[in-house]
């Protein structure tokens, strides 16, 4: 049996790791990134030294204001090669799921539009846990949710709303905002968002 834990430590200093190396990169400092994310430099510089595990959200955020994938962050892998402008299809099995070690953070996520380069919008099936995340921060954009099943509660600039399967929600990502799953079974939503696009956003690149 994998140890998780163990496995998860690794892959977060990984992802530290690429995250510092890009960003040099790109002769961005910490306050440059942390800016466009809407976080702070030393919340950054926890996240790169490991004194802080990011979730998948965040991993999700920090890309793409380096303009690379989030999947790259986390695998170190470049996608595949099938990639268009202004057009890509995704099969099922093509799918791309966020390694195990991130479930302790009672979220799995998969991608759906990995393929589209330059893409304004990210896509995922997340399967939420039953906890509230411990850590989540607004960041500079704007969410919509679908939910596929289950009954998903949402806590929304300090109100709480419940929605259940069919229900959807808009919303403005930069209010405190965080969700967890209700009933005796996890809630799967359909995720789409999108960064509010800066003077100084950085293009995304092929990988």
């Amino acid at each position: 049996m994998r140890d998780l834990e163990k496995e998860r430590i690794e892959l977060c200093r990984s992802i530290g790791q690429r995250i510092q190396s890009i960003r040099k990169q790109k002769h961005l400092t910490l306050g440059d990134v942390a800016k466009k994310v809407g976080f702070s430099s030393s919340y950054m510089s926890q996240i790169e030294n490991l004194k802080r595990e990011p979730s998948i959200g965040t991993i999700i955020k920090i890309s793409h204001v380096l303009g690379v994938e989030a999947l790259f962050l986390i695998t170190g892998g470049l996608p595949d090669s099938e990639q268009s402008d202004d057009f890509c299809i995704v099969r099922k099995m093509e799918r791309k799921i966020m390694p195990d070690a991130f479930r302790h953070m009672n979220f799995s996520y998969e991608s759906l539009a990995y393929k589209k380069k330059d893409r304004l919008m990210d896509a995922y099936i997340i399967e939420v846990g039953f906890d509230f995340p411990k850590h989540s921060k607004p960041w500079n954009g704007e969410t919509f949710f679908f939910v596929l099943e289950g009954t998903h509660e949402m806590m929304y600039d300090g109100k709480s709303y419940i929605l259940n399967e069919g229900d959807s929600c808009y919303i403005n990502a930069s209010k405190p905002n965080m969700g967890r799953s209700l009933g005796s079974k996890p809630s799967k939503l359909l995720l789409l968002f999108t960064m509010k696009p800066t003077e100084t956003s950085i293009k995304r690149p092929f990988f």
